[in-house]
C-alpha cells in the first residue's frame, strides 16, 4: 500500500471522512469512488479552469464604473479624458479582484461544507456582462445607477433563499422533464467547447465573421479587429497552436489515465506562455501586456475593498429597476439550475426516482446566500459554475473539492498576480476536454418520442447558440409544453382514442411525484420540523395514557386493601 493509499483510508477514518462521506468512511451512505487525495486534485483542477474569472470579472464590473463619476458635461458620457476618473477606475478594478476572490471563497467553502457538493460557486460569467452593460451601462450611461443595481442583486438572493426555504424552487427544477435537464447538461458541454475555441476564453481557433458569424480564426491578436474578427493570417497565432498542443497533450495523458491530467496540461501551456519574448507569450510588449507584467512581477499583493463595500441604494420606484431585478431572478434560476442539475447527472448524483440530488435544498440556499453577500462586496449575481466539470472529470464526488476550490480562491486573495495571470489558451483546451466528457449522456435522452426528442435538441443547440443556458432552458420548455400541450388536449378530449403511435413511449413527465411520492418533494427541514412534532405528540399522548393507566392502577390498588380489611 503506498503512501497516498494510506493517507486516504487514514482520512476516511475520521470524522472529517464521515461527513463528507469518503469511500471507506462507513458513513451510512458512501460516495463510491471518493478519495481525499483525489477531491485535492479536483479542487486544484476546477480552480485552475475558474482562474480566468478573477481578472474577468473584474475587468468587466469595472467598465460599468462603480462608484467613480465625474462631470460628464466637461468630460463626455463616459468620463474617460477625467484623469481623476481613471485613476478612481484603477482601484475600482483591484477592488473587483479582491470582491470575486472573497465571494468565490465563502460560496465554495459553503457549498462544500454544507451541501456536500463538488460544484463551484462565483459571479457569474453572462449576469456580470448584463449587469455592467446593459443595467448599469458602459462607465454608468445606463438608466440605473450601480448601488441601486447591487441593491437589485441583494433582493434577488433574499427572494431565492425564501423560495429556497419553502421548496418551491426545488419544485421548480424538478417540474423539468428528465430529457431536458440530461439534454441541459449536453448543450453546456457543447457551450464549454464552443467557449474553449473562442479567444476570450479559448484557444481562440474560432473568431467572429461579419457574414457567417463565426469562422476558423486563429490569426495573432495583432491581425485582429476591434470586432475579433480576423483580417488576415488566420491559423498562425502561436497561442492557438499551443492550445492545440494543450488539448492533444491533455488528451494523451487521459488516455492512459495519468492522474491529474488536465491540471498538469493547464499548467505546463500557462508556464509556456509566461516569459516575455517569445510569439505565444502572455504579456506582449503594448500597453495592455506591460500593464498585465507589471502585475504579474508583484506576486504577492493584497488590496482591500476601498469603494465597493455595502454601497446600496434602495430607489425600488424605478421601472428599469424592476426589470432588471425580474431579469436578474429568471436569468440566475434557470442558470443556475440548469448547471446544478447537469454537474449532478455528470458525477451521478441524479435519484432517476424523484429526479432530484443529493443536497439540493442546501446548495439552493447556499447560492442565494452567496448572492447576498456578493452583493454587499460589490459584484453582480453568483452563480454555479460549468467549470466544476473539470473537477468532476478528474474524480471529484465530494464537497471537499469544492473547499480546496474555495481555499484556492483565498490564497488567491494574495497572490492574485499569478492566479489572474493563467491564458486562456492554457484553460482553452480543458473546457473542450469536459465538453467531450458531457456529450456521453445525450444517449439517455428518449430520441423515440418526438415530443421528448425534440424539445431536447432545441435545448442542446440553443445553450451554445443563445450563448446561455438560462435561454436554452427557456427554449426548451416553451417547446416542450407548446408540442405536449395540443397532444395532451386531443388525448383527453378524445377519451384516450386519439394519441400518437407510440404515445406510451414517453417520459413520464411527472414521475418525481407519481414514482417518489409526496414525501420525497418536501424540503428536508419540513420533514424534519413535521418528525420533531410527530415525536413531541406521541410522547404527549404516552404520558396521558401512562397517567390514566397510573389511575387505574391506582384505584384497583385501593379496593383490593379495602377487601383485604372487610375480610
Amino acid at each position: 500500500m503506498s503512501w497516498i493509499d494510506k493517507l486516504n483510508t487514514a482520512v476516511a477514518r475520521t470524522v472529517v471522512g464521515r461527513w463528507f462521506r469518503l469511500e471507506g468512511s462507513g458513513a451510512r451512505v458512501e460516495r463510491a469512488g471518493s478519495k481525499f487525495s483525489v477531491e485535492l486534485r479536483a479542487g486544484i483542477t476546477i480552480f485552475v479552469a475558474m482562474a480566468y474569472i478573477i481578472s474577468t470579472n473584474a475587468l468587466i464590473l469595472t467598465d460599468s464604473g462603480g462608484t467613480c463619476d465625474c462631470d460628464r458635461e466637461e468630460f463626455g458620457a463616459t468620463c474617460e479624458n477625467d484623469p481623476a476618473y481613471t485613476s478612481c477606475l484603477q482601484v475600482m478594478k483591484l477592488d473587483m479582484i479582491t470582491a470575486t476572490c472573497a465571494i468565490a471563497c465563502m460560496a465554495c467553502v459553503l457549498m462544500g461544507l454544507l451541501a456536500n457538493l463538488p460544484i463551484a460557486l462565483a459571479p457569474g460569467m453572462g449576469l456580470n456582462a448584463y449587469f455592467a452593460y446593459t443595467v448599469v451601462g458602459y462607465h454608468g450611461t445606463g438608466k440605473i445607477s450601480y448601488e441601486n443595481a447591487l441593491a437589485a442583486v441583494c433582493i434577488e438572493g433574499i427572494i431565492f433563499f425564501v423560495l429556497s426555504v419553502l421548496g418551491i424552487r426545488q419544485w421548480f427544477a424538478r417540474l423539468i422533464p428528465a430529457s431536458l435537464k440530461t439534454a441541459t447538461g449536453t448543450g453546456i458541454g457543447i457551450y464549454l467547447a464552443f467557449i474553449g475555441l473562442q479567444s476570450s476564453a479559448g484557444i481562440g481557433l474560432i473568431t467572429a465573421s461579419p457574414s457567417t458569424l463565426v469562422e476558423l480564426g486563429g490569426c495573432p491578436p495583432e491581425y485582429r479587429d476591434e470586432n475579433n474578427v480576423c483580417m488576415s493570417h488566420h491559423m498562425e497565432g502561436g497561442p492557438t497552436w499551443l492550445g492545440v498542443m494543450g488539448l492533444v497533450l491533455i488528451g494523451t495523458m487521459l488516455l492512459y489515465r495519468l492522474k491529474g491530467a488536465i491540471l498538469i496540461g493547464i499548467l505546463i501551456v500557462a508556464i509556456i506562455s509566461w516569459p516575455r519574448p517569445t510569439s505565444v507569450t502572455y504579456f506582449p510588449y503594448t500597453q495592455a501586456g506591460n500593464e498585465s507584467f507589471d502585475f504579474f512581477k508583484k506576486v504577492v499583493t493584497f488590496h482591500p475593498i476601498k469603494n465597493t463595500l455595502a454601497k446600496f441604494h434602495w430607489d425600488v420606484s424605478s421601472g428599469e429597476f424592476w426589470i432588471a431585478l425580474i431579469t436578474f431572478l429568471y436569468v440566475d434560476i434557470l442558470d443556475c439550475t440548469g448547471t446544478m442539475f447537469s454537474m449532478a447527472k455528470f458525477g451521478g448524483y441524479m435519484n432517476e426516482r424523484t429526479q432530484d440530488f443529493e443536497g439540493s435544498s442546501l446548495a439552493f440556499l447556499v447560492d442565494s446566500v452567496s448572492i447576498t453577500i456578493g452583493s454587499v462586496f460589490g459584484s453582480s449575481p453568483v452563480t454555479a459554475f460549468i467549470e466544476s466539470g473539470a473537477g468532476i472529470a478528474e474524480g471529484g464526488r465530494t464537497g471537499i473539492t469544492t473547499i480546496v476550490t474555495g481555499i484556492m480562491f483565498f490564497i488567491a486573495l494574495f497572490f492574485a498576480p499569478i492566479f489572474a495571470s493563467f491564458p486562456p489558451w492554457a484553460t482553452g483546451p480543458a473546457l473542450i476536454i469536459v465538453g467531450s466528457m458531457m456529450m456521453q449522456n445525450v444517449t439517455q435522452i428518449n430520441w423515440r418520442y418526438i415530443g421528448d426528442a425534440l424539445p431536447a435538441f432545441i435545448t442542446i443547440i440553443m445553450i451554445p447558440f443563445g450563448y446561455s443556458i438560462g435561454y436554452g432552458l427557456i427554449s426548451g420548455i416553451g417547446s416542450f409544453i407548446a408540442i405536449n400541450s395540443f397532444t395532451f388536449i386531443v388525448f383527453k378530449l378524445s377519451r384516450g382514442r386519439v394519441k400518437p403511435p407510440n404515445f406510451d413511449e414517453r417520459d413520464d413527465w411527472v414521475g418525481f411525484i407519481t414514482k417518489g411520492g409526496i414525501k420525497d418533494n418536501i424540503p428536508g427541514w419540513m420533514k424534519w420540523v413535521a418528525g420533531k412534532r410527530h415525536k413531541s405528540l406521541d410522547t404527549e399522548n404516552l404520558d396521558a395514557s401512562s397517567s390514566v393507566v397510573s389511575k387505574h392502577t391506582d384505584t384497583e390498588l385501593k379496593q383490593i386493601t379495602v377487601d383485604s380489611h372487610k375480610e
